[in-house]
């Protein structure tokens, strides 16, 4: 059945970069259009691997748990799909707002209100998902069926992206979960994406974060 220790990987990965986001908008000087295009093109990057990831499980996962998982899971799927539509909206909000900050580095504090309500209604999200969704994915979705969430993910990412977004997973993944998530891609990617993956996100981490070792902030997470 299925090994749902990724999937507490990815949550440390995004309850780690959304912690810390609103603070860095927060810090950039109005008119700092540079500072500000960096952080734009950060947020939008976190943007774009939350809403595959919930898509992945709207596809994937939720039908699964209604079809399979009967009383056990009616109330909580439920709840689960209205939370992605209150992420969706909160989501669709800061993008919608990252652009005009891009350009100008104006109006940071209405794009940090809209940071916030979107890692706020993520965090509720992502701990009931850990307590009530998990356990039921254990029960009742097989190892190939929870793999698809994982390549939903990555086949819907582009290409130059992948590293960097493995290395923004890895930096606080186990070694053991990291190796079962490569276990099937080509040797050369097996091989290769453990050494340049770390790279890519230190080097993105200190850009972004003004060091390599950002705050461990999901490192409660199991």
């Amino acid at each position: 059945m299925a090994d749902i220790r990724d999937m507490y990987m990815a949550h440390a990965m995004l309850r780690r970069e959304f912690d810390l986001l609103p603070q860095l908008v927060r810090d950039v000087a109005p008119g700092d259009t540079g500072r500000a295009a960096v952080l734009a093109e950060h947020a939008d990057l976190l943007c774009n691997v939350l809403h595959r990831h919930h898509e992945g499980e709207d596809l994937e996962l939720w039908p699964r748990l209604h079809e399979r998982a009967g009383a056990e899971a009616e109330a909580i799927v439920s709840t689960m799909e209205a939370q992605h539509h209150a992420i969706e909206v909160a989501h669709a909000e800061v993008v919608a707002l990252l652009p005009g900050w891009r350009r100008t580095a104006q109006g940071g504090s209405e794009l940090v209100d809209a940071l916030e309500r979107l890692r706020a209604a993520l965090l509720e999200h992502m701990v009931m998902e850990e307590e009530r969704i998990l356990p039921l994915a254990e029960k009742y979705v097989t190892a190939a069926e929870w793999k698809k969430l994982g390549e939903h993910g990555m086949a819907s990412t582009p290409k130059k992206d992948i590293p960097l977004v493995l290395g923004m997973v890895m930096y606080e993944g186990d070694r053991e979960v990291i190796n079962e998530v490569l276990a099937e891609a080509p040797l050369p990617v097996r091989l290769i994406m453990p050494l340049i993956a770390p790279r890519r996100y230190a080097a993105h981490a200190k850009r972004i974060h003004g060091t390599a070792t950002p705050p461990r902030v999901g490192a409660n997470a199991r």
